[in-house]
């Protein structure tokens, strides 16, 4: 289980209403879900190589695109390992403790982002240019209309690296930007695992809000909503 920093462990959501919302699963979750199911059953043990990706397509009804992206997250989580020209091996029966995305742990990321990009967006409500404001509207609007994982993922790593970039301190810009090969993976993995990016778009969307406008307080409290709901994603 990982630890919260302090950073974001006082975070409460006390106007929180209590609902049981309809949860939209993508193809890449689904097939996740379906992979974690075929990889724990008895019908199959460490060690021995799943079927092939055409016929692992094909059986779960989508692209081989998305049978990567399903994988990919398997392998993340210890339980396959593809081997070029030879294929996709059970490695694990459950998932391994302690992810870790770009050569970094999931839990030093999750202590090091609080205090790089919350004061990052504090400065950001209070010195962003017209221009950058208007960039990461249009850059939350194309992240809601993309149903492409991959596209979505980068137009995250550019909105993250924007708003470092309007802070108007190239320290906080430098480490954003130095972060995302670690931070793509880490989101990319929440995506097909969690099904964040619905929820990470309404999250993206209250803090451009709220570097608009002009609060450095408001600006700060929505980056550490959102580091919260990314921590305590990647701690169930």
């Amino acid at each position: 289980m990982l630890r919260l920093p302090e950073e974001l462990r006082w975070i409460v959501l006390e106007d929180a209403v209590p609902v049981t919302p309809i949860k939209r699963v993508s193809a890449a979750e689904a097939t996740f879900q379906a992979l974690l199911a075929l990889i724990a059953s008895d019908g199959v043990a460490v060690g021995d190589r799943l079927p092939g990706e055409v016929e692992l397509a094909k059986r779960f009804g989508v692209s081989r695109a998305i049978l990567r992206e399903a994988l990919g997250a398997c392998a993340t989580l210890g339980l396959t390992e593809t081997l070029t020209g030879s294929g996709t091996y059970i490695r694990a029966k459950s998932p391994r403790q302690g992810l870790t995305f770009g050569g970094y742990s999931a839990v030093d990321l999750i202590e090091a982002r609080p205090h790089i990009e919350i004061p990052a967006a504090g400065y950001a409500a209070e010195r962003r240019t017209p221009d950058q404001l208007d960039r990461m509207r249009a850059l939350v609007e194309r992240m809601r209309n993309t149903a492409d994982l991959r596209a979505w993922v980068r137009l995250d790593g550019e909105l993250h690296r924007l708003i470092a970039e309007a802070s108007g301190n190239p320290v906080f810009a430098a480490m954003v930007d130095s972060l995302r090969q670690a931070l793509d993976p880490q989101s990319e993995f929440l995506n097909i695992t969690k099904a964040r990016q619905s929820s990470s778009d309404e999250e993206h969307a209250r803090i451009v809000d709220a570097i608009a406008s002009g609060s450095a307080d408001s600006a700060r409290d929505m980056l550490s909503r959102h580091l919260f709901r990314v921590a305590e994603a990647l701690s169930e």
